[in-house]
């Protein structure tokens, strides 16, 4: 007879994120995951008070999974932007996860952790105080590997559909139409359809870290 191993809170946040993985973060719920583990729903609650302490330990998870920092030697751009870009692969892994960081009203403590060792790797780098807070705003959800993009052109279930609708558009939305046309297309796109998400993701990222180094070399101030 195999014996099942105990129950814990570890084992309960990844059985939770390979719900998630697997259902999507809807589908998840108190009871679907007792039913995977093989418990009554009760017994999660030793374990989890409520369903969203659940997802601040799922985003922990997550969270986690991010590399740590590279060597400080390295330069603070090259650490920061490592990291980030591992953030957006933990996310690539887990697309339901940007909803639940979003969600989140208190950072978790995981998350603390890591927004902690980004802002240490731009104190490093020689950001001000002044700098870093107004970097981290600035970085945003990026900081998480994702980003909520305003531009996205009509999706529609076949290209003529898209292209009549697009054409229906281009008397009175002249430039939008102009970029959306543009093609070096990627079917799997959030960004919008078309747009290829990690270059767009790794671009913004760029312009955003050489105009942070641009401010600190300058020794730029808010006052």
């Amino acid at each position: 007879m195999t014996r099942r191993s105990p129950l814990s809170r570890d084992r309960v946040l990844r059985a939770a994120v390979a719900l998630a993985d697997s259902s999507g973060i809807d589908a998840l719920s108190m009871r679907k995951l007792s039913q995977e583990l093989g418990v009554v729903p009760m017994a999660l609650y030793k374990h989890v008070a409520h369903k969203e302490e659940l997802l601040d330990g799922m985003v922990d998870v997550v969270v986690g999974e991010i590399d740590p920092p590279g060597p400080a030697a390295d330069g603070w751009q090259s650490r920061v932007r490592r990291r980030i870009l591992s953030a957006r692969q933990a996310l690539l892994r887990h697309p339901w996860a940007s909803r639940a960081i979003e969600s989140r009203t208190t950072p978790t403590p995981v998350t603390l952790g890591y927004m902690d060792s980004t802002i240490g790797m731009l104190r490093a780098g020689g950001m001000s105080v002044d700098l870093t807070h107004h970097v981290m705003h600035a970085l945003g959800s990026r900081m998480f590997g994702f980003a909520q993009e305003l531009y996205a052109a009509p999706a529609a279930p076949d290209p003529h559909a898209q292209a009549a609708a697009l054409s229906a558009m281009a008397g009175i939305y002249p430039h939008f139409v102009e970029i959306a046309l543009r093609a070096e297309h990627d079917e799997g796109s959030v960004v919008g359809p078309g747009c290829d998400d990690q270059f767009e993701f790794e671009f913004s990222l760029d312009l955003l870290l050489e105009g942070f180094e641009r401010l600190r070399v300058q020794g730029w101030s808010s006052s």
